[in-house]
């Protein structure tokens, strides 16, 4: 008696060229090529990349089930951070929290979690208000006009991560992250997505420049950890409170925290500047909606100094956070590996193969939130908010690997936000502002706003 094997439905793949696939498509414009496999093929999308004899299949999944079946799944099972976008991300920004896997995640867990505590992250609310009370004394020095709020932004949100991270020493890094990181990223996805990458340690124009940014990045992180292990007390800042971390009688090397650094420089900044950009950009198109903000800002933020406590309390102004983020999620992409066969949203994936949990996808289906490209931050009221998908808005990720700086980077994106609608009207120039991905999602260019000051 034969058996017959059980019937697999397989994905539908992505419209491409015979040479490449969907290859090039993706490099030059990986959301708009997303959002087009979506279209084309539903909730699972096949992309192939490369050219015949060396194709590589990646999975796409834009559905809120789907989502939840692989970022809940137990991180050492099935859906890993394995494969060719973490090992990019390994080589350009080390084995810390982000990247890690397995015995090593669960011990840089142990150590670092206490320091994101709610009360932990509540702590950095002064720095916080410090760097944006900076900002807006330089704005009001300057004459009213146009501003690059992306590049504003990137500047504020590095300046407070590096003073989370470093305290005194943050003058040091910030000019070395505005440097290196940009090259970092660009590699991740070229090594990402190319059918073949050359060794690190050949010699060509691309890894010489990798080599001089990770040089210099180390170099500082290395100095810097060396001074605080040297010190008598190593500082309550990050860096400090990670030499000082024990567990039992462990304590991380020194190469771990260097990693760990990376990773926070890394995650602590560029996410938080694209939700901060594109949250002014929309209020600039959204007077209704910024006056709104300004409201809640005049009648919360009285004191001297903002607080966590009255940080926590401007609702409409996370309502608009959240919203911004649904549009533009830091995060597009979410990629992983499996292990062996599985089955998602009626799809057969087979093992070893890529899958990768599509929130930008998934923020702008119609199912879920009707007239998607629409601004509209009311979608984020409590009431509604209950009734949805968990896995229908997820900018920070979720589940077993979700983000753990996400009440850091609300934190500070609400205080900024509130305290620069408060202080200044924004208005956004006609043009549309375009958007990629390398790791994080960013504006293409500039992102003019004008400003003007209040009062």
């Amino acid at each position: 008696m034969t058996t017959t094997a059980p019937h697999r439905t397989e994905p539908a793949t992505v419209s491409g060229t015979w040479l490449l696939g969907t290859t090039r498509e993706f490099l030059r414009d990986p959301l708009g090529t997303g959002l087009r496999g979506f279209d084309e093929c539903g909730d699972v999308a096949r992309y192939e990349f490369g050219p015949p004899g060396m194709r590589r299949e990646y999975f796409i999944v834009g559905d809120p089930d789907g989502a939840a079946q692989i970022l809940n799944a137990p991180s050492n099972r099935n859906y890993r951070k394995d494969g060719r976008f973490y090992q990019p991300m390994r080589d350009m920004f080390g084995n810390g929290l982000v990247t890690s896997q397995d015995d090593t995640w669960q011990r840089q867990r142990r150590f670092i979690q206490p320091l994101f505590t709610a009360h932990s992250v509540d702590g950095y609310a002064a720095t916080m208000v410090d760097e944006v009370d900076r900002t807006v004394t330089r704005w009001r020095a300057r004459p009213e006009g146009v501003v690059d709020v992306g590049a504003e932004m990137t500047r504020l949100t590095l300046a407070i991560v590096a003073r989370v991270l470093f305290g005194e020493d943050s003058t040091r890094m910030v000019p070395i992250v505005r440097s290196t990181f940009p090259v970092l990223g660009r590699a991740v996805r070229a090594r990402g997505l190319s059918p073949v990458s050359l060794p690190l340690n050949w010699p060509s124009p691309a890894n010489r420049r990798i080599a001089r940014a990770q040089h210099a990045i180390n170099t500082v992180c290395d100095e810097i950890i060396a001074h605080r292990r040297a010190a008598e007390v190593p500082g309550s800042d990050l860096i400090g409170r990670l030499v000082s971390a024990r567990d039992g009688e462990d304590a991380l090397s020194d190469n771990e925290i260097r990693d760990q650094v990376k990773i926070f420089l890394f995650a602590g900044h560029d996410t938080t500047a694209t939700a901060l950009t594109f949250a002014l950009h929309l209020l600039g198109t959204d007077q209704r909606a910024q006056a709104k903000v300004r409201e809640e800002a005049d009648r919360i933020l009285t004191g001297p100094s903002a607080t966590a406590a009255d940080i926590h309390a401007l609702t409409y102004t996370t309502m608009v956070l959240k919203e911004a983020t649904r549009l533009y999620p830091s995060g597009p992409y979410i990629p992983r590996q499996t292990v062996q066969d599985s089955d998602i949203c009626g799809f057969h994936i087979p093992a070893g193969a890529g899958v990768t949990v599509a929130p930008w996808i998934i923020h702008h289906r119609a199912d879920l939130w009707p007239d998607p490209f629409r601004f509209d931050p009311d979608r984020f009221d409590p009431d509604q908010d209950k009734q949805r998908h968990r896995f229908a808005w997820f900018p920070f990720g979720h589940g077993p690997r979700g983000c753990i700086g996400q009440r850091f980077a609300m934190l500070e994106a609400a205080l900024t936000l509130a305290t620069l609608v408060r202080d200044f009207e924004f208005t956004t120039p006609p043009g549309k502002v375009e958007v990629t991905a390398d790791v994080v999602l960013h504006p293409v260019g500039e992102v003019p706003c004008h400003i003007r000051p209040r009062g």
